[in-house]
């Protein structure tokens, strides 16, 4: 199952804010969205706030020099597996309905034979004008799907039909729409991600550079197959995955103890960069920069992955680890695959630049049969390889 690809068209009304807020929802689901602005539209959100939410140039200009060259209009359309306009004024309606093409959003509505959904918004007496109406019904008989409009007070200050669906409902339609598979469904699966932070003294800790990246991207890939997924999470900056029950946690200690609590599960997934170390004893104050030199003594942390892989009637059927490493990565991997008792090893190296907090991995799979190197992706889609891998695997 690939990444859900969307192409947001964003048409001019007072509405149109919330298309970052959908946007946003899209993004959290797993999506990749990339956006065009329409003119009007540009008169309520900035192509600048559209383009760091949908980390994505955004689309406005039909002769865009740069773009149209390469007739971007129609490989726009051609990339998406679903176009959504939000919100879909009357006459971004009118022009769908009636084939005018004087703009990139139309345009490229015209060019496209990827499905369409439209979440219309405007004031009630243009939704219920008589040419609104026929141009609805023959969007509809064009196959064009709609969600809303809903009913309620208008920007105007006037109240009726025409108010623009709220962009969970949106999210929902694009979902059901773009199509979730089941290979999954009924299986709980546990999955660590981010990094541990082992207190040093009340503002101080050790840590590591992981984002959580990967392992969020995983649990979204995961629910989209309908598994029941329990993410525990060390402290990161990225939202809960949807449809996904998020347990945030601190420390190692802790996230075991939130591992276990989770247990019986099918699958266990450990992505996260667990400190190996913390120190004996957390002090209760500040430390005093008072020396130049200090130490300080550590313990070891306990061994989640080594204990979640242990012989027992709570192990899950599939355990998989993740393996970060700077040299002799298969090496290294087979080793903690061994050490561990875990069923796969996903190997990566870390040793270069943009991996820990980037977008992209370079990963290879490990099992007692051999190794599968994997190209470059990104996290999102090692996320999709990941999750066909597990429901083949499980049947």
């Amino acid at each position: 199952m690939a990444v859900p690809k969307v192409l947001l068209i964003v048409g001019g009304g007072v509405a149109a804010y919330k298309a970052l807020e959908l946007v946003r929802l899209m993004r959290k689901d797993g999506m990749e969205v990339r956006a065009i602005l329409t003119e009007g539209g540009s008169h309520f959100v900035t192509p600048l706030s559209l383009a760091s939410l949908t980390e994505n140039p955004v689309g406005g200009d039909l002769f865009d020099l740069t773009a149209e060259q390469e007739m971007g209009h129609i490989v726009q359309s051609r990339w998406a597996d679903l176009i959504v306009v939000a919100p879909a004024t009357a006459d971004l309606m009118a022009k769908a309905a009636n084939g005018l093409a004087n703009d990139l959003a139309s345009t490229t509505l015209l060019a496209t034979d990827t499905p369409v959904l439209m979440a219309p918004a405007m004031n009630v007496r243009m939704w219920t004008h008589p040419a609104t109406q026929r141009n609805l019904a023959q969007l509809k008989a064009d196959g064009v799907a709609f969600v809303g409009p809903d009913e309620g007070e208008m920007a105007c200050g006037e109240f009726g039909e025409g108010r623009l669906a709220e962009p969970p409902v949106i999210l929902n339609a694009i979902r059901a729409r773009i199509g979730r598979d089941d290979s999954l469904k009924g299986r709980h699966i546990l999955i660590t991600a981010g990094p541990t932070e082992e207190p040093l003294d009340p503002v101080r800790f050790l840590s590591n550079r992981s984002s959580g990246k990967q392992g969020y991207a995983i649990a979204s890939a995961l629910e989209r197959r309908g598994a029941t997924v329990t993410l525990i999470s060390g402290p990161t900056a990225l939202p809960a995955p949807a449809g996904v029950t998020r347990v945030q946690i601190g420390t190692a200690e802790e996230m075991l103890a939130a591992c276990k609590a989770a247990l019986p599960a099918q699958v266990a997934i450990m992505t996260a960069a667990v400190a190996d170390w913390r120190p004996a004893e957390a002090a209760p104050e500040k430390l005093k920069d008072k020396a130049t030199r200090t130490t300080i003594e550590l313990v070891a942390n306990p061994d989640i992955l080594a204990q979640l892989a242990k012989d027992g009637p709570d192990r899950p059927a599939l355990v998989i680890g993740f393996a970060a490493e700077t040299e002799k990565l298969i090496e290294h991997a087979r080793g903690k695959l061994a050490k561990k008792g875990c069923d796969w090893i996903v190997a990566n190296d870390v040793g270069g630049t943009g991996v820990m907090g980037g977008d992209a991995n370079t990963v290879t799979l490990i099992d007692a049969d051999g190794e599968e190197a994997w190209p470059r992706l990104s996290k999102a889609e090692v996320a999709e390889r990941l999750a066909e891998r597990i429901a083949k695997t499980l049947g």
